[in-house]
């Protein structure tokens, strides 16, 4: 077989794409204002779900108290809802209307 002298292509490296990482969506945990719930029981609630001192605690449900509603804490969706709804439960079991909800961040 007669050789030929064709210039070989070039070889390019094949590179993977890599897949875009996105920082996940973080949520607002808020604690909603009530008449009914003991600012005492609040604090300790701030305290035990989101491991808060008794200052931070004390300062969050006062200014919840003061505006009606307080962010507590900024958290992934998941953990924002599940910090949530734990704290309002425990709300619920002791027999008070304390509500802690979520919403997306801007």
């Amino acid at each position: 077989m007669p050789e030929t002298n064709t210039p070989e292509a070039p070889t390019i490296p094949k590179t993977k794409p890599k897949p875009k990482v996105e920082r996940p969506k973080l949520h607002k945990v808020m604690l909603v204002n009530d008449d009914f719930t003991p600012r005492e029981f609040v604090v300790m609630v701030l305290k035990a779900e989101f491991r808060m001192n008794a200052d931070q605690a004390q300062r969050v449900m006062i200014t919840a108290h003061q505006k009606g509603v307080c962010v507590v804490a900024v958290y992934t969706k998941d953990v924002a809802e599940t910090k949530a709804t734990r704290a309002t439960d425990a709300g619920r079991a002791a027999g008070f209307p304390l509500l802690f909800t979520t919403e997306p961040e801007e």
